[in-house]
This record gives structure tokens, C-alpha cells and sequence, in this order.
């Protein structure tokens, strides 16, 4: 699976000649903020690209009695959940949106990664630029071909709340925030409760990495965009978001620019903010 920019991104050029290849697996993993009341499932059994599933990250997560969103689930669910869905060893998966900017693309990119799955890859552009170059959709139901999935999980790619609060003190790793820069500083009304930023961490909006159509801009641009919000990409580097999604878009763009190891915090701001005791701070990094 290749591409001029990254083997992490398929063009739709490619995805439309590979679209009937036995070895490649479709997924819309759309997903939208609760406030937008928008039903992803119902616009997917609308129009889908032809042969996709729909991976669902609110369902494939951990126990439903959590206390916070989508968090990840073990090894044993995550393996039952895609495994019906067709998703498994051997299958190169491209993995795409209903909107531009990825979002829960990118989540589930680094879901797949996490538990072992490297030939995987996001859409660039997503279901605009599919529909916006006249390519085939349908909403035929796309029939299950379960296959296994053998999960093997990278504990690197993943940040809990404790080694978060425990990198407040020692700094060891470069925390970077995808919120919007009015969230980061505290300046705008916070879904989760707390307003502000874990203290050291650094702002990037998810959207500085995305060209006006959501495709992905270049490595030098993903790599400047970094620079400029204080992030060196030689170093460790871990995304953090409101509730672990635009943070993966980071970790997909920092992936682009050659960080291939970007951890994501699993709970993000969700956590970090209804959790009693986190430290916080205000205003600019």
C-alpha cells in the first residue's frame, strides 16, 4: 500500500483501483461530537463506498460501564468486535470518514496499530473527496467475512492517566494538545467540565495539519506545524484532545513527517479534567 506522502495514506485514485482486490478491507469509522446530534450509522447506511463496514468507536471500546467515551477496550474484546466485521491478519485496511478531516479515521488507525495491525491506512480526503470526484457509493449492505484478528498490543502507543500525571513532574515526554487553541487556554466553554490544559503540555490544533479539502498537508508543512507549537518530533512525544480522537490525528500527522511512535492519552481531557486532583493550567503553553 503506497503513496507519494506516506504509506498511512491511500489517495482515492488508489483506493478505486484496489476497491474489488481480495486483500483490502473498506471501514467508515465516521464519528461526530455529541452536540452535533448527527447519526453517523444512518448517513453510512445511506451511502457507504462500495464493500465498506462500519466500525463504530463508541461500540468497539471498553466496557460500557466506563466512565468516559470510546476508551480503548482489551485485547480480547477489540479482536471479537473486528473480527466480525471482517478485519484481520493478511487484509490491507483503508480506513476513511465522512468528513474531511479524518477525525475517528485516525482513531482508528492508531486502534489497528495499537493492537498490532500495521497495514492499515487513512483515506486522504475521506468520503468528500470520493463524492466530489463522481466514485461509486451504494447502500447495499455490506454482507460480514469474518476473519481472525490476532491482536498483539504496543503498550508504547498508549498513555494512561498516572504516567500523564506522573510526566507533569519529570517531563520526560512532549505533550501535545489537538484542541482548539480557545479550549487549551481555558478561554472557551469545556464540555468536560475543567477548562484549561495539563500543566507543560503544548497546543496544535488538529486542523493546522489538514489542507482546506481534509487531505493531509506534506511532511515539511506537518513537520513546521510541530515546530512552530514548540514540539520537537526527535523526541518523545505523546497527543492528548478532549476525549482521545483529534489527538490521533496528531499521531497520524507526526507519522507522516517520519515520527513513527506518536502515543496517544487515551482519556484526554475527559479524564484529565474530571479526575480530582489534576493539576491545571491557563492561558498559552
Amino acid at each position: 500500500m503506497t503513496n507519494p506522502t506516506s504509506d498511512a495514506l491511500v489517495s482515492t485514485q488508489w483506493l478505486a483501483d484496489h476497491l474489488d482486490a481480495p486483500d483490502v478491507r473498506v471501514v467508515d469509522a465516521s464519528w461526530y461530537m455529541p452536540a452535533q446530534n448527527i447519526n453517523a450509522r444512518e448517513i453510512y447506511n445511506a451511502q457507504h463506498i462500495p464493500g465498506a463496514v462500519f466500525f463504530d468507536i463508541d461500540e468497539i471500546a471498553a466496557d460500557d460501564s466506563a466512565p468516559l467515551p470510546h476508551m480503548m477496550p482489551d485485547a480480547i474484546k477489540f479482536s471479537a468486535k473486528v473480527r466480525k466485521l471482517g478485519l484481520g491478519d493478511g487484509v490491507r485496511i483503508v480506513v476513511y470518514g465522512q468528513t474531511g478531516s479524518a477525525l475517528a479515521a485516525c482513531r482508528v488507525w492508531w486502534m489497528l496499530r495499537h493492537f498490532g495491525h500495521h497495514d492499515v491506512a487513512v483515506l486522504d480526503g475521506g468520503l468528500p473527496k470520493w463524492l466530489a470526484e463522481n466514485r461509486p457509493v451504494t447502500d447495499a449492505p455490506t454482507p460480514p467475512r469474518e476473519r481472525h484478528f490476532t491482536a498483539r498490543a504496543n503498550s508504547f502507543l498508549l498513555r494512561e492517566y498516572d504516567q500523564v500525571l506522573a510526566n507533569v513532574k519529570s517531563k520526560r515526554e512532549q505533550l501535545v494538545d489537538a484542541r482548539a487553541t480557545e479550549r487549551f487556554t481555558g478561554d472557551a466553554d469545556e464540555p468536560w467540565g475543567k477548562a484549561g490544559h495539563v500543566p507543560g503540555s503544548r497546543n496544535l490544533p488538529f486542523d493546522r495539519l489538514l489542507n482546506a479539502d481534509g487531505t493531509f498537508k506534506d511532511a515539511d508543512a506537518i513537520r513546521t506545524a510541530f515546530q512552530d507549537a514548540g514540539v520537537n518530533l526527535d523526541k518523545s512525544v505523546v497527543a492528548s484532545c478532549g476525549s482521545g480522537v483529534t489527538a490521533c490525528v496528531l499521531a497520524l500527522g507526526a507519522y507522516i513527517a517520519g515520527k513513527k511512535e506518536v502515543a496517544v492519552y487515551d482519556g484526554s481531557w475527559a479524564e484529565w479534567a474530571s479526575t480530582e486532583g489534576s493539576p491545571v493550567d491557563k492561558g498559552p503553553a
